[in-house]
């Protein structure tokens, strides 16, 4: 297939599956052929990888579309993330619907925007106009809105209002930036919506204003980070990923969070082309150990956990931003393993965690005890999931903390590294005592058949995305050479 073509495969593929369930409806055929739209995202964002691999070449596509390598990492990471998502969808919405909890039209629906959801995050990463990857990201918030309160009952709509509401805030800030970055190019001879273009902008960086893009690079932190979790505007990412179905919490969570963070990760090489690395990187430091601080403290005390997974989150994007601020290429290929590592771990945790809730009836931790002796599989994919999320080896975690760690020493940052410890040390103290709680002890005995052919079914994803993940944690394998080419985008020598 010509390279040009297969960068309209990862968007074609999944708006393909939505018009599938837009005609049919959510049928055990239209289901499975979503999980193998993703399957096949999967297989174009490998074939893609290899053309990738120098860091200063592009692959065009119509003119809108981008790929370099750090594009095609994050599709391999989106693709990865969807494929578990999909796969555990298709027992989830049969065991909602069993249960009477969701209609034959909630679930056409549902199929309908996941999809759509997958097609937009893909435009958002293989965008080459900056105006167009914030309507593609934009349009993840408006996607995401209505599976966040599908339910339609006071949780749901609350949590769904907070997401449209912060989210809003923050993507109109991001416009303010996109506006700001416009003007600039203007003065540098660029015209019509040409000037917007990342090509146009990093060829032009040396006369691009500083005074302007120093302001457009705050308004970007603050808005795209908000969509990517980063405290002070995190306040939406708890009560949306606790009321999202649980394989929706997944793909928000596991990738959407990383996608909105890669328009960070493209500001800050623009920036730091115009201004240097000094201002993205105080930018970058305070709203890691904000969000590490946040997750630590509301950690501690957490009762419900899909919400412990959501305040994890939050965690991992603070660690991402560390990565970022500290700017060298061993710290930007820490970073972007860490990106692939959270999304593998997280998508497993919540959708786990979302087989819990169907069998628990109860997303309480006080309510959800002796796990391991009532459902075996699934304590045992959740609880691996959480070490993975610790940073336990052998998962991927714990080799791009330490190479994150190992950057910040070597940059001089070490009291922000010294801050970090501490508080990744009472976020561990608190996973392991939230999940022990959960996963040990005498199982009620109304619970010890809990177990069913289905729910045994979609265990399967979620041990071949562990699986992937330690495997990828043990051995980068072919991913190391995408890796270090995307590292090179990203970080400075």
């Amino acid at each position: 297939m010509p390279i040009d073509l297969l960068l309209y495969v990862p968007l074609a593929l999944p708006a393909g599956a939505a018009g599938l369930h837009a005609a049919f409806g959510w049928r055990t055929w239209t289901a499975w052929a979503g999980a193998a739209t993703a399957a096949g995202q999967l297989t174009a964002a490998i074939a893609l990888a290899p053309h990738l691999l120098h860091h200063v070449a592009r692959v065009t596509g119509g003119g809108l579309l981008r790929a370099d390598a750090l594009t095609g990492f994050m599709l391999i990471v989106i693709a990865a993330v969807a494929l578990i998502a999909t796969w555990t969808s298709v027992h989830h919405i049969d065991a909602e619907q069993a249960a009477g909890r969701m209609s034959s039209a909630d679930a056409r629906r549902y199929g309908i925007l996941v999809h759509s959801f997958l097609a937009a995050m893909g435009a958002t990463v293989l965008a080459d106009n900056l105006g167009l990857m914030w309507v593609a990201l934009e349009a993840t918030t408006v996607i995401t809105a209505f599976l966040v309160g599908h339910r339609r009952d006071r949780e749901g709509l609350e949590a769904a209002w907070k997401y449209v509401v912060l989210c809003s805030v923050g993507i109109a800030m991001a416009f303010l930036g996109t506006v700001c970055v416009y003007a600039a190019a203007l003065h540098t001879g660029g015209h019509g919506t040409g000037a917007l273009d990342w090509t146009f902008l990093l060829a032009h960086a040396d006369r691009l204003d500083p005074g302007v893009i120093r302001l457009a690079a705050g308004l970007a932190v603050l808005g795209f980070g908000t969509k990517a979790g980063l405290a002070p505007m995190h306040a939406w990412l708890p009560d949306a990923h606790s009321q999202a179905p649980a394989p929706v919490s997944a793909l928000m969570s596991g990738v959407l969070l990383s996608v909105a963070f890669t328009a960070i990760l493209r500001y800050k090489i623009l920036t730091d082309a115009v201004l240097g690395p000094t201002y993205m990187r105080v930018l970058l430091i305070t709203a890691a150990l904000a969000s590490l601080t946040v997750a630590a403290l509301l950690l501690i005390g957490q009762r419900d956990y899909k919400r412990m997974l959501a305040y994890s989150s939050i965690e991992h994007m603070g660690l991402a931003a560390l990565g970022a601020a500290v700017g060298t290429r061993l710290a930007a290929a820490a970073l972007l393993l860490h990106i692939l590592g959270h999304g593998l771990a997280k998508s497993v945790a919540f959708t786990s965690a979302g087989q819990i809730l169907q069998q628990a009836k109860t997303s309480r931790i006080a309510d959800v005890r002796g796990l391991a002796g009532g459902e075996p599989a699934l304590a045992g994919v959740f609880g691996f999931a959480v070490a993975a999320l610790a940073g336990l080896p052998p998962f991927p975690l714990f080799a791009s903390e330490l190479g994150i760690a190992r950057s910040a020493v070597s940059a001089g940052l070490g009291w922000v590294l010294a801050i970090v410890l501490a508080l990744l040390l009472v976020i561990f103290a608190a996973l392991a005592r939230h999940t022990t709680a959960m996963l040990l002890g005498p199982a009620p005995a109304q619970d010890r058949s809990m177990a069913t052919a289905r729910g045994r079914g979609a265990v399967t994803p979620l041990v071949l995305g562990l699986t992937a993940a330690a495997v990828i944690g043990t051995v980068l394998g072919p991913l190391q050479p995408l890796l270090r080419a995307a590292a090179a985008i990203v970080g400075a020598p």
